[in-house]
């Protein structure tokens, strides 16, 4: 496919420059916060256990409610921020996720812990959305997918921040000091929000369309869903976010250590190097996708191929444990699942006008997390089924996978078709004399 259409500059593009940069900062700063938060489990999941006394399934629980109410947050997000603006729905998410992080800190149970994860999902939920809608308000479309792989790897910093500080402060203060203290960077990004950030540039404000209650949201949705561009980004974004998400939010730590028998230390390390290859690829993915879009597709599909067949080698691997280097080359090729995600958008963003980019961002954002939701789930349940076999338990992944590009191969054809055409109605527009 051309990307002729998608790379140049068109007539009432914002300016980009110095003051976005700023502008956008600020809002993925508060990305940056609700991953630290997000992930925290992930390097506490075994101090969760004990502290709580529960199992595995009891502790996937904990990731799945968060997932779940992420998940079935993305739609009303979308349309809230189509509707108040990105400064209100971060501002209201910062206060949701730094609320829900705090309680989890003091939670003197597994039921009460669970609602904090709960409060803190439904913050976190609001946050990427934004950052979306933020970049595409005060940037040119042409840097719509890099600014939007950007957006992705501010929050793997965020991971890395939660993977090598939170589980130092984590070991050597304690619980709810580890916890409570990481509160302050929520209330930080909060004042920042309401004093600093604007929703778009002067002049660029987008039409305004009237709020006809009911009616007007399943239209929003439904005329969302019908784009091809939309279902295709969603089903890209389940079936490659998934691998590193299920490893980082909650199942790394304990793999490395209770099946292939590494340290502590020495998992933390591998999952920083997950963080690291994110860090690295969504830099080269967010420009390779930029300047060619036709080679989203194969980026996507290639990520999804390289995972599934590292993990099959890593879990197929005979003896006890898997070699050192098999697993620091699954955990490098784990840190493309974020920017490959990424791509979902790069298919809903070009599909939807502006006034539905924040609906259109939503339905494609559940789809990783729906797909995190449900492995998660499985690998608890299966590991308490099998006694701990974490080959049968991690093998589920293969069968989400598998669901993903069956998906995504059905649509390919007819989102380029439809996409095609937008573009080609979008340039015809452009050169209408006036």
């Amino acid at each position: 496919m051309s990307s002729a259409g998608s790379t140049g500059s068109l007539p009432g593009d914002p300016p980009g420059g110095r003051r976005a940069l700023a502008v956008w900062g600020i809002g993925v700063s508060v990305y940056f916060v609700a991953v630290i938060f997000r992930t925290s489990l992930g390097v506490a999941g075994l101090d969760a256990a004990d502290r709580f006394e529960v199992n595995a399934s009891a502790l996937s629980t904990f990731s799945i409610l968060q997932l779940l109410v992420y998940a079935g947050m993305q739609i009303p997000v979308g349309l809230l921020v189509d509707r108040l603006g990105t400064k209100k729905v971060l501002a209201m998410g910062s206060v949701l996720f730094t609320i829900g992080q705090l309680g989890f800190a003091l939670s003197p149970s597994y039921g009460m812990a669970l609602a904090a994860r709960a409060l803190l999902g439904c913050g976190d939920a609001m946050t990427f959305i934004s950052v979306l809608r933020l970049g595409n308000r005060w940037f040119p479309a042409r840097r719509g997918p890099l600014v939007a792989q950007l957006a992705g790897l501010v929050g793997m910093a965020g991971n890395l921040v939660s993977t090598l500080v939170l589980s130092r402060l984590l070991h050597g203060f304690g619980w709810t000091a580890a916890f409570a203290g990481s509160t302050l960077a929520g209330a930080v990004v909060f004042v920042l929000t309401l004093l600093f950030l604007k929703d778009h540039p002067e002049g660029h404000e987008p039409e305004r369309v009237p709020h006809q209650g009911a009616a007007y949201v399943r239209r929003q949705i439904a005329a969302a869903w019908r784009e091809p561009g939309t279902r295709l980004g969603l089903w890209v974004h389940f079936t490659t976010q998934f691998p590193a998400m299920v490893f980082l939010l909650l199942w790394g730590m304990p793999f490395l250590v209770e099946a292939q028998g590494l340290s502590r230390a020495t998992a933390g390390e591998l999952l920083t190097l997950v963080v690291l290859s994110n860090m690295v690829v969504g830099l080269v993915y967010g420009q390779v996708v930029a300047r060619h879009h036709a080679a989203r597709l194969p980026l996507a599909l290639g990520t999804v191929g390289a995972t599934a067949l590292l993990w099959a080698g890593v879990l197929a691997y005979p003896g006890d444990a898997a070699p050192m280097w098999l697993l620091v080359v699954l955990c490098t090729v784990l840190g493309a699942c974020g920017p490959a995600s990424m791509i979902g958008f790069d298919f809903a963003r070009p599909a939807n006008p502006p006034e539905r980019q924040g609906t259109a961002s939503g339905i494609t954002n559940m789809g990783g997390f729906l797909a995190s939701m449900t492995t998660l789930f499985a690998i608890g349940v299966l590991l308490d089924a099998t006694g701990d076999d974490y080959v049968v338990a991690f093998s589920s992944v293969f069968v989400l996978q598998a669901l993903g590009v069956g998906q995504i191969l059905r649509l390919r054809r007819r989102a380029a078709r439809r996409e095609e055409r937008l573009v080609a109605s979008r340039v015809e527009t452009v050169h209408v004399p006036a």
